[in-house]
């Protein structure tokens, strides 16, 4: 570790590994709280697809020649709507362009449907390990309310179906729900964890602007939200009934039993390298002696005929300044149960944290500080913007 700690800045992504994302931007519908880059389209020319996404790997693998690759993860929109034989060829060409970590993790989220679930043992062929499913919720009423085209007897069936073709299978719950009480959330969660699988996200329900709830919650027609007090309850409810079962809170909203936490996500939140491919894909790497922040466009189609012209052309590049990564670094880290290391934070952004504004939020009982590394409190969890605002007030004198 101290090697690592004393390597040059550039090379800090080490501490996390290297990662891929690629984003699958269709859905069969748009969910009303939904503010992904997804999009519903009559018909996908998926060869089309194959093609751009095999053009972009080739571009990026060459940036990255020499990586070891940790993980995948097909993102969306809806990547079960994919055909197995588009992941195929994807991850061939992945394990043609990069040397892939022994343990690689390589992830697909699914919709529960039965048209997806139907796909799985094609995906598992095509060497996905890991499924994330977007259950939502395990009542009716409520899937209706959020815009879900699946019932819950296929979400149940979907979970058992995957747990018999993937190692491993996580799935998402949004709570704080419209007139959703906290025995009720209690209730279903314990049914959920009922399941057995080894990782839950479980969300709070956030009213984005841009979305149909967003709109709806603006004319005031979105009834039965809960109260912020109702909202913390339901957040601490989560974290004592998920711990009390061996699935634990690693990050703000995921638990997992110990070992079966997403690779993937964190590297994103410990602060690797990851390439992002696909409209609106975000991306992070290391290229030479900087940091770069990438984000491709957002329009399937501008995004797709771009790439197919000229890999890259739809990619937005942005270097990154080392009070912006170090920044960066403390947001992430600080959402993980495990907390940041002080003296990363010092190495990328060549001062210290000031320690007034550190000593105030430890006082506060929002931090611990256990030698290098801090961690927020069960308290300071649920205040994580307050604190990173405290911490982040003044950069310029930090030191």
């Amino acid at each position: 570790m101290k090697q690592a700690l004393e390597a040059p800045a550039y090379e800090d992504w080490r501490h996390a590994g290297f990662g891929l994302y690629l984003h699958w931007p269709f859905c069969q519908s748009k969910c009303p709280y939904c503010d992904f880059n997804s999009h519903v389209a009559a018909s996908v020319d998926q060869s089309r697809w194959l093609a751009a996404f095999e053009a972009e790997i080739d571009r990026i693998g060459a940036l990255t020649d020499g990586r070891i690759l940790n993980t995948v993860f097909f993102g969306g929109g809806t990547p079960s709507l994919m055909d197995p034989a588009l992941v195929q060829g994807i991850l061939d060409r992945i394990r043609a362009t990069w040397t892939l970590a022994n343990d690689v993790e390589i992830t697909l989220e699914a919709n529960p449907g039965s048209v997806e679930a139907a796909r799985f043992a094609g995906y598992a062929k095509a060497g996905v390990n890991r499924v994330s499913l977007g259950i939502q919720s395990l009542d009716a009423g409520d899937l209706r309310r959020l815009g879900r085209m699946h019932s819950v007897d296929e979400a149940l069936a979907a979970i058992a179906t995957a747990q018999s073709t993937f190692a491993r299978v996580s799935f998402d719950l949004i709570y704080a729900r419209q007139d959703q009480t906290l025995a009720a959330w209690r209730d279903e969660l314990s049914r959920a964890i009922d399941l057995g699988t080894s990782h839950l996200s479980l969300y709070q329900l956030t009213v984005e602007d841009g979305t149909v709830f967003g709109q709806m919650h603006a004319k005031n027609l979105l009834r039965g939200l809960p109260t912020e007090d109702l909202s913390a309850d339901m957040f601490e409810l989560t974290q004592e009934v998920t711990a009390a079962a061996g699935l634990p809170a690693y990050e703000v909203s995921n638990h997992a039993r110990p070992g079966d936490e997403s690779r993937h996500n964190l590297i994103y939140w410990r602060m690797g390298d990851y390439a992002g491919i696909g409209p609106g894909a975000h991306g992070r790497l290391t290229l030479g002696n900087r940091r770069v922040a990438t984000e491709a466009a957002r329009m399937p189609t501008a995004w797709l005929d771009q790439t197919l012209a000229t890999p890259g052309k739809a990619e937005r590049v942005e270097a990154l300044l080392p009070q912006d990564r170090a920044s960066e670094y403390l947001m992430f880290a600080l959402r993980l149960k495990e907390g940041a290391l002080l003296s990363r934070y010092a190495a990328l952004a060549g001062a210290t944290l000031p320690e007034p504004a550190l000593a105030e939020v430890i006082n506060l009982g929002l931090l611990q500080r256990d030698g290098d590394r801090i961690h927020t409190t069960e308290t300071g969890v649920m205040m994580l913007n307050a604190v990173l605002r405290a911490l982040l007030a003044d950069r310029s004198s930090a030191g």
